[in-house]
């Protein structure tokens, strides 16, 4: 991801995250070719013939599917949520926020909370990033000191680093620190000390170090965060260890488990991001909180940038399939290095902070169950996925297109009050009979709905 990702070519640094971007076997795809399985979170809503399924119901492979009125919602111990009494049934799921409960020193568990973070960004740009909703830093080029974390707490912004002597005595008397690292990508090949590459990090180091921290500090959560192999199954960056087989032992190594994937700088296939959340949401059996990281610049001059329609399709993508955490890749390599590049182009930066601001409005409910049996989505060419949330009395229909073609979605509400449809930062709302109401979808658009 981050500082350079690792491939078995002797390279400049600056460049060298450009190549393993560059490392696909498929171009971005349109039309109906972008798809994803279905998770117990975001369902596949259509096909070409026009059949549906409800929203959120199937478990993937490894996943415990949801039953009754209960939530699966992994070792959090929290209660199940009736939904109302509506009947609705759950999908597995990592338990929301409240899983940060059973640390006493990490992240908020409060149901408004949602984490957002950057990567590897300066203590004092807290304010700038909290202007935009982000509220983590994960990773810091220095050791911090408390000068660091006071700026840092000062924004609301907490963060998350490599876990040493001197972090340690810090975060003894600061709750801005609120979780642990691993070294980044340790599934990809690492450098060999001679300008070329060796294997990637065992699993069995990382679930070793695992052990090391939680015995130094266990009020905190550690933080894993491995590279694009989790989505893209053609990467070559991996080296010696291809392939998707050691995932689940790396999972094993930490308590919260992120990806990065960047498609449009990579020339990838928008559909490996979902992908790629519910590959490890079912590697760690829907027990621990999946976050993963996005693109949001053009991180080389090679490269195609994002555009924010782009940016705001991936993040849905991402929270539709059950990502619990969204991280920004904010770096520019190429031609000049800068490594807030977000802060300095103002559309991306106002597009991303409007992003940000439907995931803190909308955390309460994303901070809820997925429910499997409330609604359905069926469509006549392009398939549209959809996470459905019931909170404060509304039923919540997180939409997002699959692929480049427009096509139109029913949406038929199954469970509760239906009579009134409002599409959420759109300035606009659907006509509703008998609990359907329908939509275009231009292609991977996004559409966000709250029904009464």
């Amino acid at each position: 991801m981050h500082r350079v990702t690792p491939v078995p070519h002797a390279l400049a640094p600056a460049l060298l995250l450009a190549l393993a971007l560059a490392t696909a076997t498929a171009a971005c795809s349109g039309g109906d070719d972008t798809t994803a399985p279905a998770s117990p979170q975001g369902s596949s809503g259509g096909s070409s013939s026009g059949s549906s399924s409800s929203s959120g119901s199937s478990s993937g492979d490894g996943g415990a599917p949801g039953g009754g009125d209960g939530a699966a919602t992994g070792d959090t111990g929290a209660p199940p949520i009736d939904g109302g009494g509506y009947g609705d049934e759950y999908g597995p799921w990592a338990g929301g926020a409240a899983y940060y409960a059973k640390f006493t020193n990490g992240p908020p568990s409060d149901p408004s909370f949602f984490p957002i973070s950057v990567w590897l960004q300066d203590p004092a740009l807290a304010k700038d990033y909290q202007a935009i909703g982000v509220n983590h830093f994960v990773g810091l080029w220095n050791t911090p000191t408390t000068a660091d974390l006071t700026t840092l707490g000062g924004a609301g912004e907490h963060t998350m680093v490599d876990q040493g002597a001197a972090t340690l005595g810090l975060a003894s008397s600061n709750k801005t620190i609120s979780g642990w690292t691993h070294q980044d990508e340790p599934d990809n090949a690492q450098p060999d000390g001679k300008g070329g590459y060796g294997p990637c990090i065992p699993a069995s180091t990382i679930q070793s170090g695992y052990q090391t921290m939680q015995k130094a500090d266990a009020t905190r959560p550690i933080f894993l965060n491995l590279g694009q192999g989790v989505g893209n199954t053609g990467y070559v960056g991996r080296g010696s260890c291809s392939g998707i087989a050691d995932y689940p032992d790396y999972c094993k190594g930490a308590d919260i488990v992120s990806f990065d994937l960047y498609p449009i700088n990579g020339k990838l296939d928008v559909g490996d991001v979902p992908l790629g959340v519910d590959r490890l949401g079912q590697w760690v059996n829907y027990q621990k909180p999946v976050w993963n990281w996005l693109e949001c610049t053009r991180i080389d001059q090679a490269n195609p940038k994002p555009t924010p329609d782009q940016v705001k399709t991936e993040v849905w993508m991402s929270i539709v399939h059950g990502s619990m955490g969204i991280g920004y890749f904010v770096h520019q390599f190429t031609p000049t290095e800068d490594d807030h590049a977000l802060l300095d182009d103002a559309a991306m930066k106002a597009a991303v902070g409007a992003i940000n601001q439907q995931i803190k409005d909308l955390a309460p409910a994303l901070n809820t169950p997925p429910i499997v049996n409330a609604a359905t989505v069926a469509t006549t060419g392009t398939k549209v996925d959809a996470l459905v949330k019931r909170q404060g009395g509304k039923l919540y229909v997180l939409s997002v297109s699959m692929g480049a073609a427009a096509t139109t979605a029913t949406i038929t509400v199954q469970r509760g009050p239906a009579t009134k449809v409002t599409v959420l930062g759109e300035n606009r709302s659907i006509s509703i009979q008998a609990g359907a109401f329908q939509d275009a979808f231009a292609g991977y658009a996004v559409h966000l709905y709250a029904v009464e």
